[in-house]
């Protein structure tokens, strides 16, 4: 096990010839991923499927001590690990960013390791005997996203390895170096051929992945689009899923609560990792009689958050990742200043500087069925819209078909479990929104996708149940 600076973690995984990684807060290339074939996806999962069977035969103590093995890398590398992350996906070091993911990450990998997941036995009495048994599935590949490549990629590969999978990952295109700098970690003291990474452009390899029938497991988050062409292309092998897909979650805020206490969560809720997180708080109801006060709370405390290049220490918010987010979000926000919507912060990026940083941005007075509103902005800005009626509120929180995270807000907790019953949604929260506990089964309803990530329902979605029956 090594400790990286991240001069040696660089230079570990970036290559002289490849595709350019570049810095989301200053334009600069960082270094350059490999471009990776079809042929050597198909190198690599013959490789995966070679180990799997030893992999498999370890006892479950053994393949959980390996974990802790991981876990215990990554952390010894977690600066470096944190500055390479921060560079490439723009996220800031403090704050509920890049070290808060990299510590994520070892918290993952332990909470697999440690999660007992026994074989259980079904029925015994005088009419028969029945055990529940859950055995590896073979080769899971997985696919992860930009917004949070490193942990994402953990709730992929912890489970799968801890139940005798093998894995073969492909990350998101803009943020490769990353995850392979993980994955170097992580093979530093997993044994040979049971973690396997593929890179390259555009959607080839990911399809070939999808398609590939050794492949038994597919595990994907990022847009409900994309996940359709998965579900698509794995159809022909019946290889099983696991979606996280796009969500455009609404909170709903309830006239009883406090608008100075609850300021704070709700701008977390929405503008953690600056916005770009699939279960962040995108749309917020709020009534008439509270609906200023909020707004004006909100806004409060947003301004105060300071937004920078991700090294430096006091940032807290950074630069979207990409240029085609920074567009999808100027676009939207444009559209709702045309529509008369009203800018209570920001609004007005500079888009001749350097980086793609747009502006902490609250949008008040909007009409709820503004594009703002109805299509997922993935970014720095929170549309808040004003109601009357809860009834009408949780129609207009239920009616897209999106569904991963919804969240009430009050300080009547009975009234909150009634509201929140109604919500369609993977996840309610009440007074938060978007916490996720390694131990706490999270995925979406509706397009926002299916199947449950972490603890023993993360474990089973990655295990082929096994019914053993009779005496």
């Amino acid at each position: 096990m090594s400790n990286y600076t991240y001069d040696e973690l660089l230079a570990a995984v970036s290559v002289a010839d490849g595709k350019a990684a570049v810095d989301p807060a200053t334009g600069e290339v960082i270094g350059n991923s490999p471009v990776q074939t079809v042929a050597e996806l198909d190198e690599l999962i013959a490789t995966a499927a070679a180990a799997q069977p030893a992999w498999a035969a370890l006892s479950d103590e053994e393949r959980s001590a390996y974990l802790h093995k991981a876990a215990d890398a990554v952390e010894a590398s977690a600066e470096a690990l944190a500055e390479l992350l921060s560079r490439e996906q723009g996220k800031p070091l403090n704050g509920p960013n890049a070290r808060f993911e990299v510590g994520g990450c070892a918290a993952w990998l332990r909470a697999a390791a440690d999660t007992p997941l026994p074989s259980e036995v079904i029925i015994d009495d005088e009419s028969g005997y029945a055990e529940m048994h859950y055995r590896p599935i073979g080769v899971v590949g997985a696919i992860s996203p930009w917004n949070w490549p490193m942990m994402i990629s953990i709730w992929q590969i912890a489970p799968s390895l801890r139940m005798g999978n093998t894995v073969v990952i492909k990350p998101a295109g803009t943020t490769e170096l990353s995850v392979l700098a993980l994955v170097k970690v992580l093979n530093d003291v997993l044994p040979e051929g049971v973690l396997n990474i593929v890179t390259g452009s555009g959607r080839t390899i990911g399809d070939a992945l999808s398609r590939d029938p050794r492949i038994g497991k597919l595990m994907f988050t990022g847009s409900t689009e994309v996940g359709k062409q998965i579900i698509a292309a794995s159809a022909q092998n019946v290889a099983r899923l696991t979606l996280e897909l796009g969500g455009n979650d609404a909170g709903i805020v309830l006239p009883d609560a406090d608008p100075a206490a609850i300021a704070e969560g709700l701008f977390w809720g929405a503008f953690i990792n600056t916005g770009q997180t699939c279960a962040a708080l995108k749309r917020l109801y709020v009534h008439d009689s509270i609906y200023d006060a909020v707004v004006d709370e909100v806004a409060k405390f947003a301004k105060n958050v300071p937004m920078g290049n991700g090294l430096e220490e006091q940032s807290l918010l950074g630069p979207l990742q990409n240029q085609g987010q920074f567009e999808i979000v100027d676009r939207l926000v444009e559209s709702a200043k045309a529509a008369g919507a009203r800018v209570v912060l920001g609004g007005e990026p500079d888009r001749d500087a350097p980086g793609h940083f747009y502006p902490t941005t609250i949008i008040a007075d909007i009409d709820p069925q503004h594009e703002l509103v109805l299509k997922e902005q993935f970014g720095p800005v929170l549309p808040i819209i004003r109601y009357s009626d809860l009834d009408e509120a949780i129609k207009l929180a239920n009616e897209l078909e999106f569904g991963l995270g919804s969240s009430v807000w009050t300080s009547d907790r009975e009234q909150a479990m009634a509201v929140a019953s109604r919500l369609q949604a993977g996840t309610t929260w009440i007074n938060s929104h978007g916490g996720l506990h390694p131990m706490v089964p999270f995925g979406g309803a509706k397009q926002s996708g299916y199947g449950r990530e972490f603890g023993v329902e993360g474990l089973k979605a990655v295990a082929e149940p096994h019914v053993i029956s009779g005496r």
